[in-house]
């Protein structure tokens, strides 16, 4: 293996105490929001006697498991990134509903880009054989999904690139290069969370911490001191499923060393804008 009409989270303007525009529209929310999607991007200080987690959930919006994922999380109180395709939001209208929602829940939720028809429906051979079309796919998909920041995960395939650091199978690698060369940050994956049978996860939370605590020991991740976790939202449409997720972020909340964040504090992202 190589190595998103929102509600605005932490309550600002209840009990009645935000303003109100002309429209009767609480402008201490939209102000609030305004001022935290503004940041999306800004670097942090990683310490050094931190464990960085990047719990990233792929193919989204697909209700209900992204709605689970994110009421879990946010119940919990950790960060995550959704990878979302485009063709799930001509399904209907609550699938925009939802990636409007997460592109509006920063700094707890950030939304990236995972192709508009996933790898021309899961064809990669024929994906990555045309990368033209390939890389018009993915911009396509950053325009209709809203998606704020130049950060994505191409189909099928654990390729990171970004500048000069470029690593994945041969066959990604024209098209990781001509995003790379248009501002694109790639990111791939350190643990995946796998699934058998198109959506029952097939380890269990104790199972996927173990990981995690042992790729942190081994120092076996991409990048230092961060680990990316790769699952997907329609893993957890059901319980008991959702309840191995939530126990899976219990576990990892009772060690002090570890801190959850959004792909775009990712070490990668953060050396680009230097």
């Amino acid at each position: 293996m190589v190595a998103g009409a929102a509600l605005l989270i932490g309550n600002t303007g209840c009990n009645g105490s935000g303003k109100k525009t002309g429209d009767g529209k609480d402008s201490t929310k939209t102000d609030s929001s305004a001022a935290a999607l503004s940041n999306i991007g800004k670097p942090i200080t990683y310490q050094k006697d931190k464990r960085y987690i990047f719990l990233t959930f792929d193919d989204g919006p697909q209700p209900p498991g992204t709605i689970n994922c994110k009421n879990i999380f946010h119940e919990e109180g950790v960060k995550a990134t959704f990878f979302m395709v485009g063709f799930n939001l001509g399904i209907d209208a609550y699938r925009r509903r939802i990636a409007d929602s997460l592109n509006n829940s920063y700094p707890e939720f950030i939304t990236a880009n995972h192709s508009t028809t996933h790898g021309f429906r899961d064809n990669y051979k024929r994906f990555y054989s045309n990368p033209d079309s390939a890389v018009a796919d993915m911009l396509k998909a950053q325009t209709d999904l809203k998606i704020k920041l130049k950060i994505a995960r191409l189909p099928g395939m654990n390729t990171w690139a970004s500048g000069s650091e470029m690593q994945g199978p041969k066959s990604s690698l024209t098209v990781a290069k001509a995003l790379d060369s248009l501002g694109y940050t790639l990111i791939g994956w350190d643990v995946e969370w796998q699934f058998i049978r198109g959506s029952i996860p097939k380890q269990g939370a104790q199972e996927m911490a173990d990981q995690i605590n042992k790729r942190f020991e081994q120092e076996y991740t991409y990048q230092p001191n961060a680990i990316v976790l790769l699952a997907h939202d329609r893993m957890f449409a059901k319980a008991p499923y959702t309840d191995s997720l939530r126990k899976f972020i219990s576990i990892l909340k009772q060690d002090p060393r570890n801190v959850f964040e959004t792909i775009d504090h990712y070490p990668s992202v953060q050396n680009r804008k230097k």
